[in-house]
């Protein structure tokens, strides 16, 4: 055999190897994107439950007539900021995850205050319609943790995959950037201050 044909098999033995490592690692990236994709879909769907909830909340506790009127304000308003704050699963940038979180963490703080006002009118805290709004929307809180979790975890998967080796040599040629995971609001390691 000649040496320029034993040249010629070995270039094209090593092209196949690398298009296979290249090929399989592309895949296993595009679906872990798809998996980042589809739990930030659901972080959106709970925090949109959440949002949907707030006007029911808030023409249950509007029936109190003397219930402060800023209070409620406040919540609605929070709530019109967090919807319009739109993040696309492919634009997850800190910047848009800040500004999203920021938003949302309003929403939160809003209904805190609420809840916390509400406990001065015993006669809407008995009230059938608050109390299972108010069940829902624990139940909500809960299911926005589980999916900010499950998001986070599916950005650790794929980030490992596109920042270790060989993936990171093909991730920047087909476009797969590192995502950003949540994290927590500022402050947040400190524990609250309760008085009485």
């Amino acid at each position: 055999m000649k040496t320029s044909s034993l040249a010629l098999i070995v270039i094209l033995g090593l092209l196949v190897l690398v298009g296979g490592c290249a090929g399989c690692g592309y895949n296993s990236m595009v679906k872990l994107d798809e998996d980042v994709k589809n739990k930030w879909a659901n972080v959106q769907s709970d925090y949109q439950r959440r949002a949907d909830l707030i006007p029911n909340l808030v023409n249950t506790v509007k029936g109190y007539a003397n219930f402060e009127q800023e209070t409620l304000t406040k919540v609605i308003e929070a709530r019109a900021k967090a919807t319009s704050v739109q993040v696309n699963a492919d634009n997850l940038t800190p910047e848009n995850l800040e500004k999203f979180q920021q938003a949302q963490g309003e929403v939160s703080s809003a209904l805190s205050r609420l809840l916390v006002t509400v406990e001065r009118y015993p006669d809407l805290k008995a009230n059938q319609n608050f109390m299972d709004l108010q069940k829902q929307l624990e139940g909500t809180e809960n299911r926005i943790k589980v999916s900010r979790n499950d998001f986070n975890t599916a950005v650790q998967g794929y980030n490992s995959k596109v920042r270790t080796f060989p993936n990171n040599l093909f991730a920047g040629l087909f476009g797969f950037k590192v995502k950003e995971p949540f994290k927590a609001d500022p402050g947040a390691e400190r524990a609250p201050e309760v008085k009485f």
